[in-house]
């Protein structure tokens, strides 16, 4: 990340832009595509792909009335360049803001900003639609203009919210010098939902389904138990059919013997 008079640049790994990429109807309703060539442009003509993006206009307000009127705080652009970067560049405040925002913080007022959910250009500006987020002015002030913007989308890509916090968040009172107050130091952050883990039930069917296809194939796997094991039964049954013989001989000898002796 670095920061160059005002601007800070978000550099995102290449897999995690490719989870965030937007999806193709704002690619397209911001008539940028691939940055191969654009509506409007003469024919050979062709845009420099470093500047190839989404453009989002950042906007802000601070009213002593409470009421609110937004005016451009700056420009966010996401690159869709292979360094997949976000940057924001950003006015800087004049005097006569300065002194507003240093009234709204004493009277307890709120510093509100907003972005539009689709691109500049992708709509009629009367149908434009907007994700805004607040803080107190009073920390803004004395955050010396330091805040952290979070641009919220879902798993397709479109924009769904915006937070913003003060680096720090607490109003104490401190006395701010006026050159604190002229430039935004500002961190741009990009999230998008984790997919939640879902049961593995297209691996389980699938590997009954091989199961059910094995034994088809070796149907010697669906016989009896005793068809199976026969070759060990019939010696063991032989055995005991053998061994037990001689006992039953023995035994009806001894009975006649008996008979016998009574007889005399």
């Amino acid at each position: 990340m670095a920061a160059v008079g005002g601007v800070r640049r978000l550099f995102l790994p290449v897999s995690l832009w490719l989870l965030m990429s937007p999806s193709p109807s704002l690619v397209q309703a911001a008539g940028v595509g691939s940055c191969r060539g654009e509506p409007g442009l003469r024919t050979g003509e062709s845009r420099d792909f470093e500047t190839c993006g989404l453009t989002l206009q950042l906007e802000h307000s601070f009213e002593l009335d409470d009421s609110i009127q937004f005016k451009k705080r700056g420009t966010l652009l996401w690159n869709m360049t292979p360094d997949s970067s976000l940057s924001l560049s950003q006015k800087q405040l004049t005097e006569e803001e300065r002194n507003k925002l240093r009234e709204v913080a004493t009277e307890g007022g709120l510093y509100r900003v907003r972005i539009p959910r689709r691109p500049l250009g992708s709509t009629e500006e009367s149908g434009v639609e907007y994700v805004t987020s607040f803080v107190r002015a009073c920390s803004m002030v004395e955050s010396h203009l330091s805040d952290r913007l979070t641009v919220h989308t879902d798993v397709a890509g479109n924009i769904i919210g915006l937070s913003v916090v003060t680096i720090p968040g607490s109003c104490h009172g401190a006395e701010v010098e006026d050159v604190d107050l002229e430039l935004f130091n500002t961190t741009i952050l990009l999230q998008q939902p984790i997919p939640a883990a879902v049961p593995e039930t297209a691996a389980f069917i699938e590997r009954m389904e091989q199961e059910q296809a094995q034994k088809a194939k070796n149907p010697q796997e669906q016989k009896s138990f005793f068809a199976k094991y026969w070759m060990y039964i019939i010696p063991i049954v032989l055995f005991l059919m053998m061994s037990g013989a001689p006992d039953a001989g023995g035994q009806g000898g001894g009975n006649g013997g008996s008979a016998g002796g009574g007889g005399r």
